[in-house]
Formats: structure tokens, C-alpha cells, sequence
């Protein structure tokens, strides 16, 4: 079934599923959380219908205790009801879960999965606030990319409503939540057309109604309790067929192959790895290139966490297999080991598999990056006869030496003819702002796929940015930070100095360095190292002065973003240079409507886009001399000496030699 293609990231994706399916969302904000319910907040604001031709109803309240409380209120009134949140927010409604949970009402708390502060406070993602909630009863659904959050997030919904069990319907926050890519999303008329509606009308008639009263959340004594909470069992256990039945649903219109467990990789393997969230397409791009080097290796992907089916996962797992990784991304101390692991554990445990060799191990707290180089160190300590049992990724632990060494240099796993780019910037600069637009514009209006993923400082404003940027003609499975890149540009001069960025290229890469120095200033304030890289590795080094530009032409000293990154679109030359600029300045225009009064636009509309005819005479390309035009030039010197030597020998031998002995018998004749 085609559908149509837009690039958005991971929050927009769940948000644009839940609303479809909400009657009522329950919002209070919280980092990474907080765009699903603003894009909820902004698309009923505006007047978008859902499934049921009705705008969702948004209340935001004063804490995310509030918001789980106006859930489970909203559920019983009848409404199919939504909430988002992550982190703390999300442990504030846990006592609530419990209830919604118990009183098998539906909804989906949409969790774009953060860190738990512990030692210190992070805002970046893991899966500390997920894992704290397994037990509450609620359902768990996981996805790993962006087009899962798109493919995957309708199964939550539908099986709240048949299965009449809640669902917390998470992804990674940030490399999910916040990774923009070119993906399919749904039209609404599937959606509706895959929901059981019966179900729903029997879910509204069990509202709390004055006319129709009913008993809920009574007391009970331990002559029942005991007896009438294990009476939900039979609901746990039916619900795993429920969502097989609609991941059915969505493969047969997507032909797709969703279901509980995924295996990827060799079907013979004997090393496989068991992980769920962002880190499976990280594992896929090493398992393409070990398998295609004559290695077996596989990874399952976790869909369905809870209800965990042990019989689902040892139905894809290989039977070759001789050692087993899981990874979580949660730390639980004092344990014997994370969640996952114990659950893998159990099953191969029960299941008499006692012969193979089980690891478990943590990587990617607090948003930690898992690069393919951790991946290989995995494989490759599974390779021994006695790999360790409890490991550590991505980290050097010099403490209790659980950290494997990672593979470096790593092999390229990305696609072949992946364009990587990155951005150096200052937070509210608008840099992060612009490459939002410039990987919208790509993914829209090309034929290429688009990756965008955005690095920064817990500060946000005033701290560094860094834009990842991904772009080809395959799908990209890269959900890691660049570390080579073809393009740099650097937008605040003083990182010149503090920052290895021309190091990022690859040799013939391109480096756009946003400054007001002339050759002199060049000279003067480049960093010998950084010359000498751009020399040897033959790096196109460009020079822009934004600042001047955008003070010529009304733009201002410091929101340069779209300046420079009209540069980018000259210099790669991904999109027509004039068709760039039309689009940028579509895309500038909706971004300043959204965050701007109409009235704070007061510049005339040809002096706004003045910058972009004067960008291209202002970029300045700045050469050193290469290593091979030193040595070319170190050749003709020397041989320039050596023709003098030669020359020099004979004219001593030939001339000056011969005059002498003449002057000198000469004065012999006169004495």
C-alpha cells in the first residue's frame, strides 16, 4: 500500500497516530516529551478531526501527577484518552497506572524514553523510566526508528481497545524522539478502517453514568484480594493474540513482517544479540557487514516487552545459537542482572536451552553513543570460549573493568553512498533550527532518503550544537553520531580553537568555517594542526562572514542561521542552488509564523531575503599548500640546487680554473 512520504522526527510521528485514536489527551510538558503535546495542543487548535470526526479535547495540567489523574478520570467518563511523557514525569504517574491498569481501562501513555536522575540529572535517553514501570500492568510496546513510531504505534491503540489493557507505547528520547527521517506515514482512513469500533462503543458504555451506576475502586480485605487480582490473568494472557492480530493487520497493508520478536541476520548464526530501541539498526548495519565476511551473527529485536511470550522469542531465535548478548539500557543495582536479561534468562532457563552461554550487559546511559565500534567489541568477545559475563559498552571502566574495548578503527557500516555533514553551532543561534529545515527540504522535495540527529549541551541556549546530518539513496540505519564526515562547517569561529572539527572530514571533504578574517586573520588565528590537516587531506576550506552579511542586509549580528546555511546548499550542490533558495525561504516563513507574531515581522520582504544573492560573491575558497605541492615544490628546489652544484662545478673546472693558471703564469713571465 504506498503511502505518502513526508520527513518528520520521532515525537511528531506518535503524535500524529494518537491523534488519531484520542478523544481526550492529558498533557503536562517534560523533556523529550513535550513536542507530541504541542503538536496534539496545535492540530486541535486548528480544527483536525480524529477517527471519530471529532477535535481531541487538550487540558494541560500543573504536574504529570495531574495529568494521570485527569487520564484516569477522562477513562472513566468513556473517552479514549492519551497522555506523553517521559523521565520523572513519568514515575509521577505510576500510583495512577496501577489503577487505569486494574480497571482495565485504554489508553496509551506515549514515553519518549529518558533518563531517571540518579547521581546527577540528565535529560537524555534511556530506559530507566520504562523500566520502572513493568510492573504497573500495563502493556509495553516498543519501536526502534522513526518508521516504527510511524508503523507500530497504531498497535498500541487498537489493542488498548480490544485487549482492554493500557499500553505504554515508548521509543529512545532524543535518537528517537528527536531524529528527524524521510519516512511513510499513515492516512487516516487506514487507521480508522483497522479500528474495532464495536469495541470502542462498548468501552463508552461502561462510562460512569448518574443513570446507570456502577462500583468502582472499592475496599477489599484479604479474604478476596488475593483472588481477584489473579483474575486478570486471563486478560494477559489473550492479549498477545490481540497484538499479533493487528501487527497482522499493518503487514498486510504495509508488507511489512512485524511481530512479538524479530530476528535479523544469519539464519545459521551462533552469536545473536537480544536488545530493543534504537540501538537494533546500529546492530543490522554490523551484522550486514560481518555476515557478508563469512561471519554468523544475528540480532532479536524486542517488540512486545510486556506481556513477555518466551515461546515468541525462542521461535525466532536460531537454533545454531551457542552464546547469547542482551543488552539493556537501564542499570538496576545490586541486581543480578537488568530486566531484559532476566527475562532471557528465565525463558532459555525454562525452555532447558541450559547450553547456551548467556551474557547480559548496559550501554547508552543518558544518552551515551553506541557506535558500530561497540558493536564489533560485542561480537567479538563472543567469539571467545569464555566471554564476560556482565560487560559494559561505549565506556572505560577503570573501576570494576566491565567495559569491552571498543574495535577502532571501526569499519564503515553505513550505506554505500550515505552524504554525512555536521554542524558546529552555538545554542539559539539557530543553527539546529536551520538544519531542521534544510533535511525537510531535502527529504521533501527529493528523491533521497533523510537523516537528521541533533547533538547539544543540557543548556540548550548558549551551550554547542551539533547537527548530524545524513542523506543518499538508501535507507539510513545510522542511529549513531558522525564521526567522518563530507562536510563540516563550523559557525562560531572561537571552536576553531577548541574543537577537533577539520579532523572530522574525510580526505577531499568540504569545511565552511564562518569567520571575519582575511588570509592574515587566517594565518594568524588557525590553529597549525588545523592547517596542516586541510593541507594534507586536501580539504575544500570556504570562508564565510555571516555576521557582515547579515548586518548589510538587515538580518542582524547573530540569527545568521539561514545565511549559512545557504552556503551549505551552494557548496553541496544537493538541490539547484535558485530552487534551494525558493525552498528556504517557503521554509523560514512558516518557522517565523509559528514562533513569531505576524506583527514582529516588520522587514520589508526584499530586504529579509536580500542575503541570499550576496552569500554566493561573500563565500571566499582558501588554499594552503598541499603535502603534494610541498613535495612537488621540495622536488624543483632540489633540483634546482643540484643544477647549480653541477652548474657551479663546471664553471670552476671550465672557466674560473683556467683563468686563474693563466693570470697566474702570466705574473710568472713578468718576475
Amino acid at each position: 500500500m504506498p503511502r505518502a512520504k513526508q520527513t518528520m522526527d520521532g515525537n511528531t510521528a506518535a503524535a500524529h497516530v494518537a491523534y488519531a485514536y484520542t478523544d481526550v489527551a492529558a498533557i503536562y510538558p517534560i523533556t523529550p516529551s513535550s513536542p507530541m503535546a504541542d503538536s496534539v495542543d496545535q492540530w486541535s487548535a486548528a480544527g483536525q478531526k480524529n477517527i471519530f470526526g471529532n477535535q481531541v479535547k487538550v487540558v494541560e495540567m500543573e504536574s504529570e501527577a495531574g495529568a494521570a489523574g485527569a487520564v484516569h478520570g477522562s477513562l472513566g467518563a468513556g473517552a479514549v484518552t492519551t497522555t506523553f511523557t517521559a523521565s520523572q514525569g513519568l514515575l509521577l504517574m505510576i500510583p495512577n497506572m496501577y489503577k487505569i491498569a486494574a480497571e482495565q481501562l485504554p489508553c496509551v501513555f506515549d514515553v519518549s524514553a529518558r533518563t531517571v536522575a540518579t547521581q546527577s540529572l540528565n535529560i537524555f535517553g534511556d530506559h530507566s523510566d520504562v523500566m520502572a514501570c513493568r510492573q504497573t500492568g500495563f502493556a509495553m510496546l516498543v519501536e526502534s526508528s522513526v518508521q516504527e513510531v510511524m508503523d507500530l504505534s497504531p498497535v498500541a491503540h487498537l489493542c488498548a481497545i480490544e485487549g482492554k489493557v493500557p499500553f505504554l507505547n515508548f521509543f529512545d528520547g532524543f535518537r528517537t524522539s528527536h531524529e528527524y527521517q524521510k519516512i511513510e506515514k499513515w492516512d487516516y482512513a487506514d487507521l480508522k478502517e483497522m479500528c474495532n469500533m464495536e469495541a470502542v462503543e462498548e468501552f463508552r458504555k461502561k462510562a460512569l453514568n448518574p443513570e446507570s451506576p456502577k462500583m468502582r475502586g472499592s475496599h477489599e480485605n484479604g479474604d478476596v484480594f488475593f483472588q481477584h487480582r489473579e483474575a486478570c490473568n486471563s486478560v494477559y494472557n489473550a492479549l498477545p493474540a490481540v497484538v499479533e492480530k493487528y501487527m497482522a493487520k499493518i503487514n498486510a497493508k504495509l508488507g511489512t513482517n512485524y511481530d512479538l520478536f524479530n530476528y535479523y541476520g544469519a539464519a545459521d548464526a551462533d552469536r545473536v544479540i537480544v536488545a530493543m530501541g534504537s540501538i537494533c539498526d546500529v546492530a543490522d548495519e554490523v551484522i550486514d557487514y560481518l555476515n557478508a565476511k563469512g561471519e554468523k551473527v544475528g540480532i532479536v529485536k524486542v517488540r512486545l516487552y510486556r506481556p513477555w511470550v518466551s515461546s515468541a522469542l525462542l521461535k525466532v531465535l536460531p537454533k545454531t545459537a551457542k552464546k547469547v548478548a542482551v543488552l539493556d539500557r537501564t542499570k538496576e543495582p545490586g541486581s543480578l542482572g537488568e530486566p531484559l536479561y532476566l527475562d532471557v534468562a528465565a525463558t532459555l532457563r525454562e525452555a532447558g536451552l541450559n547450553d547456551i552461554v548467556l551474557t547480559g550487559g548496559r550501554y547508552g546511559l543518558g544518552s551515551k553513543d553506541t557506535p558500530p565500534s561497540s558493536i564489533f567489541a560485542l561480537y567479538k568477545e563472543l567469539e571467545k570460549d569464555q566471554p564476560k559475563e556482565r560487560f559494559t559498552l561505549g565506556i572505560t571502566d577503570d573501576v570494576t573493568f566491565l567495559s569491552l574495548p571498543e574495535v577502532k578503527p571501526a569499519p564503515i557500516t553505513a550505506a554505500a553512498g550515505t552524504k554525512e555533514c555536521k554542524f558546529w553551532g552555538l545554542g539559539g543561534d539557530g543553527t539546529v533550527g536551520a538544519n531542521k529545515n534544510s533535511i525537510k527540504i531535502i527529504g521533501d522535495n527529493t528523491d533521497m532518503y533523510a537523516q537528521a540527529y541533533f547533538d547539544y549541551d543540557s543548556k540548550k541556549s548558549g551551550g554547542v550544537t551539533m547537527s548530524h546530518l545524513r542523506f543518499g539513496h538508501t535507507p539510513i540505519k545510522s542511529t549513531y553520531l558522525i564521526r567522518k564526515a563530507n562536510f563540516v562547517a563550523c559557525h562560531n569561529p572561537a571552536y576553531i580553537r577548541k574543537y577537533n572539527m577539520v579532523q572530522e572530514l574525510v580526505d577531499g571533504g568540504t569545511f565552511l568555517l564562518n569567520c571575519p578574517w582575511d588570509m592574515e586573520g587566517l594565518e594568524k588565528h588557525l590553529p597549525g594542526q588545523v592547517k596542516k590537516f586541510i593541507a594534507d587531506h586536501n580539504i575544500n576550506f570556504y570562508t564565510i562572514d555571516g555576521v557582515k552579511i547579515g548586518i548589510e542586509t538587515g538580518m542582524g549580528p547573530t540569527r545568521i542561521n539561514t545565511i549559512l546555511q545557504s552556503a551549505f546548499f551552494e557548496l553541496t550542490g544537493i538541490i539547484p542552488a535558485e530552487k534551494a533558495n525558493e525552498l528556504m525561504k517557503a521554509a523560514a516563513k512558516a518557522t517565523s509564523s509559528q514562533n513569531q507574531p505576524k506583527k514582529a515581522d516588520a522587514k520589508p520582504k526584499k530586504k529579509r531575503f536580500a542575503f541570499l544573492s550576496a552569500v554566493r560573491s561573500e563565500m571566499r575558497r582558501v588554499t594552503w599548500p598541499t603535502k603534494q605541492d610541498v613535495l612537488q615544490w621540495t622536488g624543483v628546489v632540489v633540483l634546482a640546487l643540484l643544477f647549480f652544484g653541477v652548474f657551479v662545478t663546471i664553471l670552476d673546472d671550465w672557466v674560473v680554473t683556467p683563468i686563474l693558471l693563466a693570470i697566474s703564469s702570466l705574473s710568472g713571465l713578468g718576475a
